[in-house]
């Protein structure tokens, strides 16, 4: 039986997958800058003897696997590779050996499952029909996406697959079980910077001064308003600025610029661009009604992630299938982003979540924090079901 082949080759190549998720770990790399990895990569799908070009968006690396009938069907995995700018604090083995940098959104998770389900579907080709594309991305976490990279490179083409499936660490889920939504699953995401300008000088005489930390004060607060009173109620939006920055600026002194930036989140692209219009107006011409000036610039992010409803279902039945329905949950929307939602705005997508957590062990912490970790037990799961998912997709005809 497939299933349990599936499941017995996971299990067996799991000491391996833990080796090249430590490696992975030990060794992060920035988004744009994964060369190491990418070559990693290209080298162990050489070892497994999958075909792969290596050199997408610079350092990311695409490989073909092709079963019997090859031509009959295409469908994409996909797996980001790159890290991000954190000191990791965890005492561990593989802890980071590249200072300020960690992979602490478990991209080394996804690319080491990847690796794994791909060295499982290589030895089972002869017992499908098909092609399988393995998509190992770069830049995942920085603007404009490795995804809108690679595909303008053309890596939805030559062969076309006709559906694509990712996967993300979800820390809150135990190890051994997964997340699914269909429809609309995370939002949008668009970087915003403010420079608010005015007149610095002494703190005790604020009439010889055009107070900007005020006039940022009052932008901030305002903002909130675009959210509150002009979105529909029915649709999620999220504005948060996280970093305020001065030059010059003390106690008993007025800065002449204030730095703002912050992001904003939406499941709606009318919306979306008419939150951005009024967020603009209101803060210059408030900026403006109180003697200063504000340039304000939206840098448009990754748009909405939103599930294909068919495939989606369907996986979530092979999963129920392979993994036992109660190790299947159905997941919530997320303000959360990710540019895997480029792929799914130009073809039947499905992204779901692996759990990595596990209380007993004290493996808990959240992603994008210093002391995030997994239970590698999550592996098995990873790539078993990765495999077997595509597996069954290929059996789907359209």
């Amino acid at each position: 039986m497939l299933k349990e082949k599936i499941k017995h080759l996971a299990e067996k190549l799991h000491p391996e997958i833990i080796e090249i998720r430590r490696h992975l770990h030990s060794h992060p790399e920035l988004s744009f800058q994964e060369v190491e990895t990418g070559k990693f990569i290209a080298r162990k799908l050489g070892e497994f003897g999958i075909p792969h070009e290596h050199g997408w968006g610079e350092n990311g690396v695409v490989g073909l696997i092709k079963g019997k009938n090859p031509e009959k069907k295409v469908i994409a995995l996909r797996a980001d590779i790159d890290a991000l700018p954190i000191l990791e604090a965890n005492d561990v083995t593989y802890k980071s050996k590249n200072q300020g940098i960690m992979h602490a959104c478990g991209h080394d998770v996804h690319t080491s499952s990847l690796l794994g389900a791909a060295k499982i579907l290589n030895t089972i080709k002869e017992e499908f029909e098909g092609t399988i594309k393995l998509i190992f991305q770069p830049a995942e976490e920085k603007l404009p996406g490795g995804a809108s990279i690679l595909i303008e490179e053309g890596v939805l083409e030559k062969p076309a697959p006709e559906a694509i499936l990712g996967q993300h660490v979800l820390p809150a889920l135990e190890a051994g079980k997964v997340g699914f939504r269909p429809g609309m699953f995370m939002a949008s995401a668009d970087e915003i910077y403010v420079t608010v300008k005015g007149k610095g000088g002494h703190g005790a005489m604020p009439h010889d001064c055009i107070d900007t930390v005020l006039i940022a004060s009052h932008i901030v607060v305002a903002l909130q308003q675009i959210v509150s009173r002009n979105a529909n109620p029915l649709i999620p939006s999220v504005l948060t600025f996280g970093k305020i920055n001065s030059t010059g600026g003390a106690t008993n002194i007025i800065p002449g610029e204030i730095k703002l930036e912050g992001t904003f989140r939406t499941m709606n692209e009318e919306w979306r661009t008419e939150a951005h219009r009024l967020m603009k107006k209101m803060a210059e011409n408030l900026a403006e009604g109180m003697g200063g000036s504000c340039d304000f610039n939206i840098v448009k992010g990754y748009p909405f992630l939103k599930n294909d409803e068919p495939l989606t279902l369907r996986a979530r039945s092979h999963a129920s299938e392979y993994l036992s329905e109660e190790n299947v949950i159905d997941l919530p929307m997320r303000m959360t982003a990710e540019d895997f939602a480029w792929y799914s705005q130009k073809m039947p997508a499905c992204f779901y979540r692996l759990g990595t957590g596990n209380p007993a062990k004290g493996i808990t912490s959240p992603i994008h924090t210093d002391t995030f970790d997994v239970d590698e037990n999550s592996l098995v799961t990873g790539m078993g079901l990765m495999s077997w998912l595509a597996v069954k997709e290929l059996e789907t005809y359209t």
